[in-house]
């Protein structure tokens, strides 16, 4: 599932995901602040402007990054020019023409689709597949049935499944009806005034005379947020509320649900590789156009944004439903892209279960033997993944999930903000001693969207790409680097913070150091990724 659940109260209802944000602050960041430098600019970027000064003269070589994701628009005004083009297959004629198994795929490749261009949007939480799977077997255990040591194991997890499952069904179930009437009161609020959602100041607000306790609360809550942002946006995270807990409802933790019967491949086939479509845009290029900005939008064209990197193309691979990821989709993504000569691959989606990890790991391997760095975000649940993994993970795991290694080339990026303060950690953001290894911007991003619109997110979902973006300059103006290596410099070179941040603990707030949640114990920054660099590749002269 993409990670950009995040949370705030709405006057106590549950969860507003996507736009919501917890840590809301009066003073607001700059468009670009994920690109600028503390020292210049007061904001703890990651020293994009700066570093690019350093870079000046130096030739770079285009490399390619492939963006794992729900889809991204490849007409965007900000991203046409940065995508990767397989020339072999640029034009659509129906043929195999590079014989690499993906017909027509010119952009990239879409695993949720079949041939006849029919695509999948929902799919359900992975813990609702594997409820779907074990309930007929599990359902009626008793504590004197005779299980094997396999099935005891696999009961047990079952056993927290259905209860992960009937805490999500529940909050979604709550969220879903109350979101709901909130929605219906601001709708006859509307029709009442006789005005559109931007048209509305806080002083008909005031002036309004509600008919019912429903229209009071829901005035009460009008004029707390429009003090921060206005009605009409106030009115949109109603709308993606709405729509967030429904789909909850009737698609991720829906049992009955299953799309999967529209791509009509064997999905219990791992080794099944060549289904789907070349529409890598989809039915909800959001999240993947998001992520593709931020990483390599078109630098000074005096339109839209600034990516991070310079000299990038952008392969479009869509895995990512509206719901939880499929690992044998992930791990065709992840082979699709090696074998077409992606160097970084960034991954920002993660869930908290698995179906089939083997499959991924041996995609995991297959990019590390071919010198491919793989960044994924931690996720967006405040919590320790070194207890709670977020898959996939860097660790390969046997059939008990013992470890049995370490991908070398892997990063996991944590969330911060933009203020030297105690809430520099996002608090949505996932962390671990081992398990996170460097942090960046994640809050309040503003990138690119569908239609050549832009709009500001956060998560986790969006520091993977600046580090991904980061990693791609590396890979561009110091080519004989490998994987392993720039990973290592973006670690040593992360910006070490003498600031206590907060973080969720064992039900309670509690402040830490960097290093304490973390392998590098920093925030990434290119300028001094650069100048490490320099040093590294100066030495081999």
């Amino acid at each position: 599932m993409r990670n950009t659940k995040l949370f705030i109260a709405l006057l106590g209802i549950s969860i507003l995901p996507y736009s919501g944000f917890s840590q809301d602050k009066k003073d607001k960041a700059p468009a670009n602040w994920y690109n600028l430098d503390y020292k210049s600019d007061g904001i703890m970027g990651i020293s994009t402007e700066k570093a690019y000064e350093l870079l000046k003269g130096r030739k770079s070589t285009p490399v390619i990054v492939a963006v794992i994701d729900g889809g991204v628009d490849i007409n965007h005004e900000d991203l046409k020019d940065v995508l990767w083009i397989n020339k072999k297959e640029a034009t659509a004629n129906g043929k195999d023409d590079d014989g690499n198994g993906y017909i027509d795929d010119k952009y990239g490749w879409n695993f949720l689709g079949n041939a006849n261009g029919e695509n999948v949007n929902y799919d359900n939480l992975e813990v609702t597949r594997l409820i779907r799977k074990y309930e007929p077997k599990y359902i009626s255990v008793l504590p004197t049935t005779r299980l094997s040591e396999a099935e005891r194991r696999e009961f047990v997890a079952y056993q927290k499944m259905i209860s992960d499952y009937t805490t999500k069904m529940d909050e979604a179930q709550f969220g879903d009806v109350n979101y709901g009437r909130l929605k219906q009161s601001i709708e006859k609020i509307l029709a009442t005034m006789g005005k559109e959602a931007k048209d509305v100041k806080k002083e008909d607000l005031d002036n309004f005379k509600a008919e019912n306790d429903q229209q009071k609360l829901a005035i009460r809550i009008a004029k707390k947020e429009v003090e921060s942002g206005g009605f009409e946006k106030f009115y949109k995270d109603i709308e993606e509320a709405t729509d967030y807990f429904g789909a909850q409802v009737k698609y991720h933790l829906n049992k009955e649900y299953d799309s999967r019967s529209i791509i009509g491949d064997n999905y219990d086939d791992a080794s099944e590789h060549n289904y789907g479509n070349p529409d890598v845009k989809g039915p909800d290029a959001e999240h993947g156009t998001h992520v593709a900005g931020i990483i390599g939008a078109k630098r000074n064209n005096n339109i839209g944004i600034n990516g991070v990197a310079d000299n990038v193309e952008i392969m479009s691979i869509r895995a990512v439903p509206n719901g939880d990821e499929r690992d044998k989709d992930v791990a065709n993504s992840i082979r699709y892209a090696v074998d077409n000569g992606a160097k970084v691959i960034n991954m920002s989606f993660g869930k908290g279960y698995y179906y089939n990890k083997k499959a991924v790991d041996d995609a995991i391997r297959y990019a590390m033997d071919k010198d491919v760095l793989l960044v994924h975000a931690a996720g967006n649940d405040g919590k320790n993944i070194d207890i709670t993994p977020n898959y996939p993970t860097k660790y390969y795991t046997d059939s008990v999930n013992a470890i049995t290694g370490e991908a070398k080339a892997w990063i996991t990026v944590g969330a911060t903000s933009w203020k030297l303060d105690s809430d520099l950690l996002a608090d949505f953001s996932n962390y671990g001693y081992k398990s996170v290894d460097v942090f960046a911007p994640g809050v309040a991003i503003n990138s690119t969207m569908p239609e050549n619109q832009y709009k500001e997110q956060q998560g986790t979902s969006m520091a993977a790409p600046v580090v991904s973006g980061l990693a791609a300059i590396l890979r561009s103006y110091y080519p004989e680097l490998t994987a392993v290596q720039v990973k290592n410099i973006i670690l040593k070179s992360a910006v070490k913070v003498d600031q206590k941040v907060k973080v969720k603990q064992e039900g309670a707030s509690k402040k830490v150091y960097l290093d304490e949640i973390s392998v590098s114990g920093g925030i990434a920054n290119a300028y001094n990724a650069i100048v490490e660099a320099n040093k590294q590749t100066s030495n081999k002269k």
